[in-house]
């Protein structure tokens, strides 16, 4: 989807308001159990070269994966930056004071009205969820408050939308060779040109083999 139509589309959903309670379903906070599997929670995958839209050249940040299934946030579709009080406003939120522009990301095919933002675990509010000891995931709306007032994350990245995986599919997937799992990297959700991601993604794992 061009950036343009999803962005006029985003505009006037309804469910752009993002609630806690809609992070918390998003990202269950159970304990992983994944029955004799293999799990990629925490890891980012890097999908094959074969696979077509959604998931051309992507990279997915896995937030769970256990026997009810995956789900994860692709950190290198990005749809074009826009004023931080203009996607606060969408989203029924305090625009008041706040600066500067933000990035936005198409972070999968599911549920491409809610927003969620990536960050580093320097920042952390009663709904946050860590995913490890260096990246957190937070409600969209209270973080973008904070970095247009200068006191959010160090590093962040705003996903509109999730990758989702029904039980055993993404292991299956996996087994099919559709995707290759790495550690997750700081350097990789954040920092890389976002064009080079699932180069160095891929990069990365075979200086590890």
């Amino acid at each position: 989807m061009r950036f343009q139509n999803w962005w006029h589309w985003a505009l006037g959903a309804m469910a752009l308001v993002v609630s806690a309670t809609a992070l918390h379903a998003a990202l269950p906070t159970t304990s992983p159990d994944t029955s004799g599997r293999t799990s990629t929670e925490g890891e980012l995958l890097i999908a094959s070269p074969e696979l077509s839209a959604p998931f051309d050249h992507a990279v997915v940040l896995m937030a769970q994966h256990n026997r009810d299934g995956a789900i994860g946030i692709v950190i290198n579709h990005p749809a074009g930056p826009r004023p931080i009080a203009e996607v606060l406003t969408a989203m029924g939120a305090d625009a008041g004071g706040v600066a500067n522009d933000v990035m936005l990301f198409l972070g999968g095919p599911v549920d491409p009205a809610i927003a969620f933002v990536l960050h580093t675990t320097d920042y952390r509010k009663p709904d946050t969820i860590a995913l490890d000891d260096r990246i957190a995931i937070s409600d969209a709306a209270e973080v973008l408050r904070d970095i247009g007032l200068g006191k959010g994350p160090q590093k962040s990245l705003l996903a509109f939308g999730y990758a989702g995986w029904a039980p055993s599919q993404l292991d299956d997937e996996i087994k099919a060779g559709a995707w290759t799992a790495v550690p997750e990297n700081p350097a990789l959700v954040f920092d890389d040109d976002r064009s080079k991601v699932w180069a160095d993604a891929l990069a990365l794992h075979k200086a590890g083999k």
